[in-house]
């Protein structure tokens, strides 16, 4: 395999104060497009209990048609 060749699948995380159409057009920019967005919540513990803090957002892309 080439060092130059781009893996066919590849995760994404949308990051912290970046919006997801941020995170789509990095994707794009890199040559994948979206399959699956998966969302997860995160959770943090304070006085005992577990409070909603925030959420994680990750897109399954794949290398766009044209990239191959």
């Amino acid at each position: 395999m080439s060092k130059n060749k781009k893996q066919t699948k590849k995760k994404f995380q949308v990051k912290n104060q970046e919006s997801i159409e941020a995170c789509l057009a990095r994707m794009q920019q890199e040559g994948y497009q979206p399959v699956r967005r998966t969302e997860r919540p995160i959770f943090i513990e304070e006085n005992g209990e577990m409070i909603p803090h925030g959420r994680e957002i990750i897109f399954e892309a794949k290398l766009a048609k044209d990239e191959h």
